[in-house]
């Protein structure tokens, strides 16, 4: 199977030794973040510092002319990925031998909640989420699909992974977060996602629904939750606590404008792209699911998309449903090897095994920069066979 390996700019760029190394790796492929959220992130064999901080969501490359004017448009990074980052990264993996495809973090972005308060999802309570900017917004759906069409095309690459294509919710990994007081469960974590902006408002009232007594109706249920009653798991917990007419009509609305946004981000992919770019989706297979890898119906999402990008350090379970809707799809496997993010590169050989039972025709593996040199040793005995 092809094996591709995460990377971020500031792993190559600075670091000669880089780009072999990941390429002795046995992996074919790269997927290299052009567009990111904040983050915090160890380099443990650069040869000029151990930790990049990123301060906010940015793009790793200079942007066009399409932003002139434009309210909402992509930060640029500061001196963590300065200039064309991205492009500098590229060229270094694509002479060492590789296939550079981009990394593209869409609705995922604090510092546009920060300054565009508006934008973001606001809970059944009020609370914004700042990290969250809510997709049903025009102007935010304008933002998010020509975001996707500039820093998925980059010069060189020859696809792109889209992540956070969809619904942000509660979870996020947010600096000291104290958010795990409470167990709220899968149907918990689906009210508190609810997003009661005016645009969302309007949304639930065209599948007749009052959207001041859905909120409520939401404060109430979560009431003994918050009191510490279990929260029931998957669909049927939230049918319980909303009942289900109610809850169907809120899903109807999230899921249609998660659909529309997803076509409407491939198809400017593919408008800009050679012939021949790949677009994959970082997906989960139950479309009321929230986070970086958005909530999809498999069979939709395979007839819009080349194919998926699917979360298994957990285990591979999540593969099933896409492998079942595919037909010459991508379906990619992604697994953390790095051992101290709840990785296990020791098992990736035997889990990569069982994820190609299962369906799997890739392998992604998080994350090259990250990892320690036994953890990418580990991954080259896996990939390599020695």
């Amino acid at each position: 199977m092809t094996a591709s390996a995460f990377v971020y700019p500031w792993d190559v760029n600075g670091d000669p030794e880089a780009a072999p190394r990941i390429a002795s790796l046995g992996v074919q492929q790269v997927t290299l973040a052009a567009a990111y959220h904040s983050t915090r992130a160890l380099t443990p064999r650069h040869p000029r510092h151990r930790i990049v901080t990123a301060e906010h969501a940015a793009v790793l490359y200079p942007t066009d002319d399409r932003w002139d004017g434009r309210l909402l448009r992509p930060y640029a990074a500061g001196d963590w990925a300065p200039g064309d980052a991205f492009g500098e990264a590229a060229a270094a993996l694509t002479d060492a031998g590789l296939e550079v495809h981009t990394w593209v973090v869409l609705a995922h972005n604090s510092r546009l909640g920060a300054e565009h308060p508006d934008t973001s999802v606001v809970n059944a309570y009020g609370d914004r989420y700042p990290w969250a900017p809510c997709i049903a917004q025009p102007a935010t759906r304008a933002y998010l699909v020509d975001l996707a069409a500039e820093a998925a095309v980059r010069p060189g690459a020859r696809g792109t992974e889209l992540e956070s294509l969809g619904w942000y919710g509660l979870q996020h990994l947010h600096a000291h977060d104290k958010t795990g007081g409470v167990g709220l469960g899968d149907a918990g974590l689906y009210l508190m996602a609810l997003c009661f902006c005016p645009t969302c408002r309007e949304g639930y009232g065209a599948h007749g629904l009052d959207a001041g007594e859905l909120a409520a109706a939401v404060r109430t249920a979560l009431q003994p939750v918050w009191q510490g009653a279990p929260s029931d798991g998957a669909w049927a917990g939230v049918e319980k606590l909303l009942g289900e007419r109610t809850a169907a009509a809120t899903r109807a609305w999230r899921d249609d404008t998660a659909r529309t946004l997803q076509e409407a981000a491939v198809t400017a992919v593919r408008a800009a792209a050679p012939e021949g770019f790949q677009i994959l989706l970082h997906a989960d297979p139950v479309s009321y699911h929230v986070g970086a890898n958005a909530g999809v119906d498999p069979a939709h999402i395979l007839s819009v998309a080349d194919g998926v990008v699917v979360p298994c350090t957990g285990g591979p379970g999540l593969l099933t449903p896409f492998a079942e809707a595919s037909r010459d799809s991508v379906v990619a496997a992604n697994f953390t090897v790095v051992s101290g993010m709840g990785g296990s590169p020791g098992t990736l050989a035997s889990d990569a095994a069982r994820a190609r039972a299962l369906g799997a025709t890739e392998l992604r593996l998080y994350h090259a920069g990250l990892a320690s040199d036994e953890d990418l040793g580990a991954v080259r005995d896996a990939l390599t066979g020695r």
